[in-house]
């Protein structure tokens, strides 16, 4: 399944590269497109998540009230979701679609001669052939390999590379000595690092607004409370773990799948930032209607 969306996803890409002749921009220009196409799927998500957010308040209401009768609580949880018009199941859609993106993506900018240019297999594996020869190791991108070295051979595998004096095709753990291919990684640790924070801070709003409510409240108890303090501590690991993370992977993968991961980043900071400004806007909307 995975590479038959590959194979959709790299006719949108190719389309792109046939028009711009740099795959740099087509990587770009094609990461604004798949977001566009699936900016439905994440104004869904979005409006799910505030729900859910929205009800665990209610929740907790219900848990107290029948603590004792499991029936009941179930009944009126099934009525609350009803009444919210909220799927228990509708997260894991977005979420299954999210992971087919993610790895569809990857072996389309992996493997951008079968799945972009359509290049016969027997080809790519005769050029794979030569060059595991040549280096007495298997590479782990081996078409990106091959438009390193054989571009200049057979027009077939030529892919334009060149993107702002940078060479995608490049994977910075093989060229240490070129300051050049750490552009890319330390722009995406960047980017990492601010959609962390931005996420966290969304989310310690939301924490913040529940810790007060739970000390206003007479029904919660102080496990609540330490509940939010294990949640907070854990955004904020997370916070400083995911840069590091970050630069493990771009550090060993080529600069085309790092500057895909970089422009879905900056993509996925301004949509997080647009449809919550969005979001809470129509929520006021409602409430002042």
């Amino acid at each position: 399944m995975i590479a038959f969306f590959a194979n959709i996803f790299g006719y949108l890409l190719n389309f792109l590269y046939n028009l711009i002749q740099n795959y740099g921009l087509s990587i770009i220009l094609f990461s604004i497109v798949v977001k566009i196409i699936l900016l439905p799927i994440s104004i869904n998500q979005q409006k799910t998540i505030k729900k859910t957010m929205k009800i665990q308040e209610e929740m907790k209401v219900l848990q107290v009230k029948n603590k004792n009768n499991p029936e009941a609580l179930q009944r009126e949880t099934m009525e609350l979701y009803k009444r919210e018009k909220l799927n228990p199941l509708g997260g894991c859609f977005s979420a299954i679609i999210q992971i087919v993106l993610i790895f569809s993506v990857f072996f389309l900018v992996r493997s951008p001669l079968t799945y972009m240019k359509k290049v016969d297999s027997s080809l790519i594996e005769k050029y794979t052939a030569e060059i595991n020869e040549n280096s007495n190791t298997k590479d782990a991108y081996p078409e990106i390999s091959i438009i390193r070295e054989k571009s200049s051979e057979d027009e077939q595998v030529y892919i334009n590379m060149e993107f702002l004096g940078l060479d995608l095709s490049r994977i910075p753990s093989k060229d240490i000595s070129d300051w050049k291919v750490y552009v890319i990684p330390v722009l995406y640790v960047i980017s990492s690092f601010i959609s962390m924070k931005i996420t966290t801070a969304m989310q310690n709003g939301k924490n913040n607004k529940k810790q007060k409510l739970i000390g206003d409240g007479e029904t919660e108890n102080k496990d609540s409370v330490d509940e939010l303090d294990l949640t907070n501590q854990m955004n904020k690991n997370m916070t400083f773990m995911m840069p590091f993370l970050a630069v493990s992977v771009s550090l060993i993968a080529p600069l085309g799948l790092a500057l895909y991961w970089l422009t879905n980043n900056i993509l996925m900071i301004v949509e997080r930032v647009f449809l919550s400004i969005f979001l809470k806007d129509k929520e006021e909307e409602k409430e002042n209607v």
